[in-house]
């Protein structure tokens, strides 16, 4: 982005003839600093304002809630969560902590049926653009990103957040919750946890001044559907999608010039 903003800076008057205002969304200790950077004679001091600083990290009109699963059939809790009457019909972004992660989810929840596409660092530039304006458009009902689209990111309709992995920051995790909910709208956010995951949902309750309740869904038992049709096929479908980035292979099955890295 540095090449843009100077691009918009050389359009401008002289800076002894210009106020600068600097907007952000979140107040990082790095911004605070600048208050104390020295300023060049003549300069009065930096000001730093906030604005709404009391108010809820998260609005009132997202429903924010967790489910359980082991460690070990996380992929077919998902495919279950994904797959129920009520989320079936919504646009749901899907946040992992890692590219690798986002990679595997995507060839595995196309490979099981799912209307899915990407948004991560191994994809070039061009690819992400497309991916997102087929998510926009809806051709894609499913986004699987990292945290390159927790920030910054429109769209204008995203009716479920899912945290595949927690966030290791409740910063972070407010980021993601906030692409559902906007303007007004309802939207929900459901973050998947595992036993080692109990600390990090306490700092996201605290951070955000609720207690997450637990994902239900009436009719819905995920458990029971998991282990009655998800556990064998989404197993073989996991070893499929695993073998396919081994081979440095594309979701569509065309092969990558280079293989993804963690």
């Amino acid at each position: 982005m540095l090449p843009d903003v100077e691009t918009c800076l050389s359009a401008l008057p002289p800076s002894e003839q210009r106020q600068t205002c600097l907007f952000t969304a979140t107040i990082t200790p790095s911004v605070r600093a600048l208050e104390a950077l020295p300023r060049p004679k003549g300069k009065p001091p930096l000001h730093l304002c906030e604005i709404d600083a009391n108010l809820p990290a998260t609005p009132a009109t997202l429903k924010q809630t967790y489910l359980t699963a082991p460690v070990t059939h996380r992929e077919s809790y998902l495919h279950i969560l994904l797959s129920t009457p009520l989320n079936t019909p919504r646009s749901v972004l899907i946040f992992a902590n890692r590219t690798a992660t986002a990679a595997l989810l995507e060839h595995l929840l196309r490979a099981l049926g799912h209307r899915v596409t990407a948004l991560h660092s191994g994809l070039p530039q061009a690819t992400r653009t497309s991916n997102l304006a087929r998510f926009r458009a809806r051709a894609a009902r499913i986004l699987v990103a990292t945290d390159v689209a927790a920030r910054g990111l429109d769209v204008p309709a995203v009716d479920l957040v899912i945290n595949y992995d927690v966030p290791r920051d409740p910063d972070t995790y407010i980021h993601r919750v906030g692409r559902t909910a906007r303007a007004g709208r309802s939207g929900e956010a459901i973050t998947v946890i595992g036993q080692r995951d109990v600390a990090l949902l306490l700092a996201i309750e605290e951070r955000v001044g609720i207690k997450l309740q637990e994902w239900q869904e009436e009719g819905v038992n995920v458990e029971t559907r998991v282990v009655r049709d998800a556990l064998k096929s989404v197993g073989e479908k996991k070893r499929e999608a695993l073998l396919a980035i081994e081979e440095g292979r594309e979701v569509t099955g065309r092969r990558l010039r280079k293989k993804l890295k963690a």
